[in-house]
């Protein structure tokens, strides 16, 4: 394949989100950038067709994807850009990129997280980082586990952009037998909305670990939903649903299933792990643990009720008994 070959769509990371999402693009173009830090995973990738660390369930037609290490090269030769790499990692990653070199191209973030170093939801930061305008920018969310597009059980996805002609064309692009999209203009509630669940399905784990049944979590999840609405009802204040799946079902998913790296690191937290002993253990990125400290900053500023958020910050970073700060948090839910 052409190294300077003109791309339609490229995705940059090499995690499992990243993977599900190159299987969904391939279904519909023919051929797809794929950019990996890995050139170990490339070359596997390229001889056994399978991703060595991630959803290796996933085979892929090797003839459809243009895959390189070189993130400059890729991002030039595509006209539409998928960043889906943890959040914690995004400075980094782009720190030595060419000035204006995404300031035209289409951006969707499948970043779940927030980017600690500027308390920035990733749509904010790239903007502000690279000049792309909001209306090239959009985001692409659940309620979807990247383990169950593996597996090609039905699932749903989000496209939320303020350009409607820009999410529809990447609703196209990934739907297909077992994916159905929906679509959204609200692209900072939808975000903060992704990044807030992460948090709570952390709390969910961590209650669920010190023994509390399905009657406290429903209460739990109840006040979680309430708790978003409050935040992003206060950072854009526009009017959303936040009972629709982009929102609820987000939340529900990842406070749920038992694929979620979130709610398995809570659930470690409360069976009695340190910290940094859940993070060895798991050896993947639990996007609630960076969420919670940058959420508790943002908030210093627009002051929203959160009790939730501030119980996870206290068991988390102030070294709080997980079980006395969750009995705390349960005479303040209703």
């Amino acid at each position: 394949m052409k190294t300077k070959e003109k791309l339609k769509l490229a995705v940059v990371g090499g995690g499992s989100w990243a993977t599900a999402l190159v299987k969904l693009f391939c279904n519909n173009l023919s051929t797809v950038g794929w950019w990996m830090r890995n050139e170990e995973a490339i070359e596997h990738i390229r001889q056994f067709k399978h991703n060595p660390r991630y959803l290796q369930s996933i085979e892929f037609d090797t003839t459809k994807l243009h895959l390189s290490a070189n993130l400059i090269e890729t991002i030039e030769n595509a006209e539409i850009i998928i960043i889906a790499t943890p959040s914690a990692f995004l400075t980094a990653l782009f720190k030595d990129l060419p000035e204006g070199l995404l300031s035209n191209k289409i951006v969707f973030s499948a970043v779940k997280g927030i980017v600690p170093e500027f308390n920035a939801i990733p749509a904010r930061f790239i903007h502000k980082s690279f000049a792309t305008p909001y209306n090239n920018i959009g985001i692409i969310c659940g309620p979807c586990h990247a383990e169950e597009v593996a597996l090609e059980r039905l699932s749903y996805l989000t496209i939320a952009c303020e350009n409607n002609l820009i999410a529809k064309e990447m609703s196209e692009l990934l739907k297909c037998r077992y994916i159905k999209t929906t679509l959204s203009d609200d692209l900072f509630g939808t975000e903060f909305s992704a990044i807030l669940k992460n948090i709570y399905a952390l709390c969910s784990g961590i209650s669920a670990g010190l023994g509390y049944g399905d009657n406290f979590q429903a209460v739990l999840i109840a006040n979680s939903l309430q708790e978003i609405e409050r935040f992003i009802d206060v950072v854009s204040p526009v009017h959303r649903d936040t009972k629709t799946s982009a929102y609820l079902g987000d939340l529900l998913v990842t406070s749920y299933s038992n694929f979620s790296r979130n709610r398995t690191f809570g659930h470690m937290i409360g069976k009695g792990y340190s910290v940094k002993n859940a993070q060895l253990e798991m050896n993947m990125i639990a996007e609630g643990y960076y969420a919670t400290k940058c959420l508790i900053e943002i908030n210093k500023k627009f002051k929203v009720e959160m009790p939730i958020l501030e119980a996870v910050y206290e068991i988390l970073y102030k070294n709080a008994n997980p079980a006395l700060e969750i009995k705390k948090l349960s005479n303040k839910l209703s």
